[in-house]
C-alpha cells in the first residue's frame, strides 16, 4: 500500500492575516493541497477558528477535499493542528487520542489507522512552541512518545518551528529571521568564531526518540539539495518524521508552493510505500 501525505501550515487558519483582518485564503490552500493528487492524509497546522460556528471551516475543508477529519484537539492557544483522512484508503480511525494535548502550547492528538502493517499506524499533526526551544523540546518528547502508544509505526509531521537535526544541514538564512525567531531558533554565538549556532536540539529530540527526518533521509540517498529547500522564510522548519521501521518506505518528498500567497509556509507532499516497512521487531507499548 502506498500513502500520499500532504503537510501544510495554513497561516492563521487560512481565514485571516497576521493582524486579524479577514483574508480567506482557503481556496488557494485547497488548490495547493489538491495539486499533490489524491491525498490519503492531510496534516495542517494553525487551524485557527476551524471550531467556530459549529466547526464550519472544518466542514468546508472536508467537503472541498472530499475527506473526513478527526476531531480537533484541545488547544490553549487556538492554533491547533488538524488531520484529514481518506477513509476509502486508510479506513476509519481506530483510536483518536488527545490525552496529552494539554502538555503542549498548540495541542495535538494521535490518530490510529489499520493500513495493513503488523501493528497500526499512528499519525500526528504537530505544531511545536515557537517561543522557547526548551518548551518545544519537551513537547517533541511528548509527541514522540505518544506516537508509539499503539506500536512502532508512527508518522509525525508539521510545523516543528526549529532547524533540522543534522549539523551538516544547510544553515538558516539568518538575514531573513525576525528578532523573535532568531532568539528561539539559534543558540548563543559560537565561542570559536562568534557566529550564530542553529538551535537543532528540538529536532534532535525526535531523532533521539527513534524518528527519521524524511527529507534528510532522501537527501542522503540522492544528494538532491532541492530536498533541503526552506519551507519558511529562513529555514526548513516544516518537517516529516517517520519511526525507524518506516524509514525505507519513504519514496518521495517535494515542496508545494503553488498557488503563491496561500500561506507564509510552503507545504510538501510525502509518499510512503508501506510494503517496504520493517516487520521484524513489532513491539507493544508499555
Amino acid at each position: 500500500m502506498e500513502l500520499t501525505v500532504v503537510v501544510q501550515n495554513l497561516g492563521h487558519g487560512g481565514l485571516r492575516n497576521g493582524s486579524g483582518d479577514p483574508e480567506d485564503r482557503w481556496p488557494l490552500l485547497a488548490e495547493r493541497i489538491r495539486s499533490a493528487g489524491p491525498a490519503d492524509l492531510v496534516l495542517v497546522q494553525e487551524a485557527v477558528d476551524w471550531d467556530r460556528y459549529g466547526h464550519r471551516q472544518l466542514g468546508r475543508a472536508m467537503r472541498d477535499l472530499d475527506m473526513d477529519a478527526t476531531p480537533l484537539p484541545p488547544s490553549s492557544s487556538g492554533y491547533r493542528p488538524a488531520l484529514l483522512y481518506r477513509k476509502e484508503t486508510v479506513g476509519r480511525w481506530l483510536h483518536w487520542n488527545p490525552d496529552f494535548s494539554h502538555k503542549t502550547t498548540h495541542g495535538f492528538g494521535v490518530a490510529v489507522f489499520d493500513v495493513g502493517l503488523p501493528a497500526p499506524l499512528s499519525v500526528v499533526s504537530v505544531h511545536l512552541d515557537p517561543h522557547d526551544a526548551d518548551i518545544a523540546r519537551s513537547e517533541a518528547k511528548y509527541v514522540a512518545t505518544r506516537g508509539y502508544r499503539y506500536g512502532p509505526y508512527a508518522l509525525i509531521a508539521g510545523d516543528i518551528n526549529y532547524p533540522p537535526a543534522s549539523p551538516d544541514h544547510p544553515q538558516p538564512a539568518y538575514e531573513e529571521m525576525r528578532p523573535y525567531n532568531r532568539a528561539a531558533r539559534t543558540r548563543l554565538p559560537s565561542e570559536v568564531d562568534g557566529r550564530l549556532v542553529p538551535e537543532r536540539r528540538v529536532a534532535e529530540k525526535l531523532e533521539q526518540s527513534g524518528y527519521v527526518d524524511a527529507a534528510w533521509h532522501l537527501f542522503q540517498e540522492s544528494g538532491d539539495k532541492q530536498l533541503l529547500a526552506r519551507t519558511g522564510t529562513d529555514d526548513r522548519i516544516d518537517q516529516a518524521w517517520v519511526s525507524t521501521p518506516l524509514r525505507d518506505t519513504i519514496t518521495e518528498y517535494r515542496l508545494l508552493d503553488s498557488p503563491a500567497g496561500a500561506s507564509d509556509h510552503k507545504g510538501f507532499v510525502l509518499r510512503l510505500d508501506l510494503s517496504k516497512a520493517a516487520t521484524d521487531d513489532v513491539w507493544a507499548y508499555r
